[in-house]
């Protein structure tokens, strides 16, 4: 029997990957979470074969959770369920120690295959992200700007794209409003950008804002 943990803030998204794993038969739900203190409190309390991840939750989320995870409980297996479609999502959740990577869109389809895989010790990714994974590896490759960020940076910055502002980004990920000024500035001079309308048209060209069309 595969012993699963679903984390994810809410509660429609969490029933309907319930249903999906009870019509398995060798699957089962042994826990839940909505946040990344409740993730936290599974690992160090129960036992578990596969962490399904929402990759944004309130409090410790993102790559910061994956990799406390992985350090508290290295046998778990993550896979990261996420709204984000890009590859340096995706990359970065590997990098971090996930197993697999999933979108919310295709999870109704493949929730199964994924959690299958990443139990026998494989990995669930697209060939896309395999190419970018390899390409990192290879020396002398050249790093696209916001590759170059730290993983709170390019939360910050994606979030920055999407038109939120400061205020609102500290109250999302739980940070003063002065340490989300002080990544904003970081990140600005990584980048070489001026302003928030070169933030934003970076964003729209290397296709990295959900609510903006490239």
């Amino acid at each position: 029997m595969i012993r699963i943990v679903i984390a994810d803030d809410h509660a429609i998204v969490r029933e309907g990957l319930k249903r999906i794993i009870s019509d398995t038969g060798d699957m089962t739900v042994a826990g839940e979470a909505a946040d990344g203190s409740e993730v936290m409190k599974q690992v160090r309390e129960h036992d578990f074969d596969i962490l399904v991840l929402d990759l944004s939750m309130p409090g410790r989320s993102g790559m910061e959770l994956i990799r406390l995870v992985r350090s508290e409980k290295p046998k778990v297996r993550i896979l990261v369920l996420s709204m984000h479609q890009e590859l340096q999502y995706a990359v970065r959740a590997i990098k971090s120690g996930a197993s697999g990577y999933l979108t919310k869109e295709s999870a109704p389809a493949q929730l199964e295959q994924a959690i299958r895989k990443i139990a026998g010790g494989g990995a669930f990714i697209t060939p896309e992200v395999a190419e970018q994974l390899a390409l990192g590896a290879m020396p002398g490759s050249e790093s696209q700007p916001h590759e170059m960020l730290s993983d709170r940076e390019f939360e910050v910055f994606r979030l920055l794209a999407d038109g939120v502002s400061v205020t609102e980004i500290a109250a999302r990920l739980k940070l003063s409003v002065k340490t989300v000024s002080t990544h904003k500035a970081n990140l600005m001079q990584k980048m070489g950008l001026q302003n928030a309308s070169e933030l934003i048209r970076y964003a729209i060209r290397h296709g990295l804002a959900d609510s903006l069309e490239p």
